[in-house]
């Protein structure tokens, strides 16, 4: 009992201690610096990411307008495999073709 009396004693002269509540601030302030410190430079790097990330999404959508851009140039020009309205349907500049009464009838009908 005398311990617990003399750890509350010392804790009450600790609280009503200006010194040792000024060191605790101070301690609070320097963690929440390095905290913030610490993300800035993680805020920093995603930043730098998301440049680099939307850089090169820009290209990819580039070459990829390029080739849609050769694949409708080249079944323009009959050279593909793939006719062009079967193209335009597949990246949706026109209706789908609609199948032929045939092609809906199973075999053997």
């Amino acid at each position: 009992m005398e311990v617990a009396n003399r750890v509350i004693s010392a804790a009450m002269k600790a609280a009503n201690n200006n010194t040792v509540i000024n060191v605790f601030l101070v301690g609070s302030f320097v963690a929440l610096g390095v905290r913030s410190s610490y993300q800035q430079r993680q805020l920093d790097a995603l930043e730098a990411e998301k440049a680099s990330l939307v850089s090169s999404n820009k290209s990819m959508k580039k070459s990829m307008w390029d080739w849609k851009q050769q694949l409708f140039a080249e079944a323009s020009a009959g050279s593909s495999s793939i006719p062009l309205a079967r193209l335009q349907a597949i990246y949706g500049y026109s209706p789908a073709p609609q199948p032929t009464v045939t092609e809906v009838m199973a075999p053997g009908q």
